[in-house]
């Protein structure tokens, strides 16, 4: 693997080795994503991906959703791109037809995993195992856009394809919902290679005033995709045709430099509390937060959910783990201070409330709960001038704003 040391700080620059390499051949790349739950910019890098398949070998596309989605929201994006996909092939002949793709599709889980970090083998999962064992040279590329959860089911099911699989996280948001299946991952597999991007994805729609205002957020669509085809009458019901797309780099890092670049990360960032917190503890943001907490002894089995922590309007399960202990996760998706009460049928732990503040940069100060990682874990680069505003890494996407979006529009000329 090729790294520059600077300044003491060992940058990966490009994933290019025997085990990992990106040139010569296509890599191998499997999607899991969460299209259809709780946030549609998944809808907008799926055209994307779709309009750039002959740039990888895509072997999956595995739903595994937060809320209401489904394997169904991936088919309605196949069938738009089917409609424009003769009009693509003939200027880029090795796209994927709508055919394979159906074949590709799996419905994962879409529960939160547990506090374990795991529950039951799904399609997606099987499917996730089924790609890693091919007998190939290249490695498996995993990118996921939502949940760790099906990743995590097939690790558990099978710890042998972790020297099989690289996997590309877009983390942030999706860390705080699947803290449970991260932390099995990291604990269980340190030496995965892992790209864990918490907030240099942002890059893709936070913009530093290096591209021209006709690429800017919610001026793109207008100037380069609206009346190219189905998939822009299709890209318009998302944020009105405004660029998030916050998944994309995982992609584009694929083929392209478009993707960011990364700092190797020796241990992942968690504190656990045996007490309620308040404003003054402090902890990295996208770090884990585990509160435990002492209730009655209950005949229930363990990993139970029996009480919720609820932070900014929004609920995540809690977990009797035993002889009297109740354990809850969380990770804030940026810096931030807020509070937290728990709810439960359990009056000792009804009702209890405090709350935190997050910073940056991530992973911050040495703790001693922190979880220990291999040679093979990166993560956002701490350098200040990367950052935009209060966000790691942005600047190392953002700035190739209008080289990403040139290239896209390109493609969008093709379709009328």
């Amino acid at each position: 693997m090729k790294i520059k040391v600077n300044k003491g700080k060992v940058i990966l620059l490009l994933l290019i080795s025997v085990q990992f390499s990106l040139a010569q051949v296509k890599p191998r790349v499997l999607i899991s994503t969460d299209i259809g739950g709780t946030d549609p910019d998944d809808f907008q890098s799926m055209i994307h991906l779709f309009m750039y398949s002959d740039k990888i070998q895509l072997e999956g596309l595995v739903s595994s959703p937060f809320g209401k989605g489904s394997v169904k929201d991936i088919h309605h994006i196949i069938n738009v791109y089917e409609k424009d996909f003769l009009q693509l092939k003939a200027h880029y002949k090795n796209i994927m037809s709508p055919e394979i793709l159906r074949t590709i599709t799996k419905q994962g889980t879409k529960p939160l995993a547990p506090y374990k970090g795991y529950t039951e083998a799904t399609e997606g999962s099987k499917w996730i195992i089924s790609c890693a064992e091919k007998k190939n040279k290249q490695p498996l590329w995993i990118l996921v856009w939502g949940g760790l959860e099906d990743v995590a089911q097939a690790l558990h099911d099978a710890p042998h394809i972790s020297s099989k699989v690289g996997v590309y996280w877009i983390g942030g948001p999706n860390k705080k919902w699947s803290t449970n299946a991260y932390n099995y991952i990291a604990t269980n597999f340190p030496n995965l290679f892992f790209i864990e991007n918490n907030a240099t994805y942002r890059g893709w729609f936070m913009e530093d005033g290096t591209a021209p205002e006709s690429m800017s957020t919610d001026s793109f669509y207008k100037n380069y995709v609206k009346g190219h085809g189905h998939l822009a009458v299709d890209f318009e019901q998302y944020y009105e045709g405004n660029i998030k797309m916050g998944d994309t780099p995982s992609l584009t890092y694929m083929f392209s430099k478009w993707g960011g670049k990364f700092q190797k990360l020796d241990r992942s960032s968690k504190i656990i509390f045996n007490r309620n917190t308040s404003i003054k503890d402090t902890i990295p943001a996208y770090s884990i937060m585990e509160w435990h907490f002492k209730g009655p002894l209950l005949n229930l089995d363990p990993d139970s959910s029996c009480f919720t922590l609820e932070i900014q309007n929004q609920i995540w399960p809690g977990y009797y783990i035993g002889e009297g202990s109740y354990a809850v996760r969380y990770s804030s998706k940026k810096p931030e201070q807020s509070s937290y009460i728990i709810h439960s049928s359990i009056p000792e732990l009804n009702g209890q409330h405090g709350a935190y503040t997050s910073n940056t940069p991530w992973p911050g100060k040495i703790g001693k709960d922190d979880i220990k990682l291999g040679k093979n874990w990166y993560s956002d680069i701490l350098d200040p001038k990367y950052f935009l505003l209060d966000q790691q890494g942005v600047r190392l996407i953002s700035k190739y704003r209008k080289d990403f979006l040139g290239d896209w529009a390109k493609r969008w000329t093709v379709l009328n």
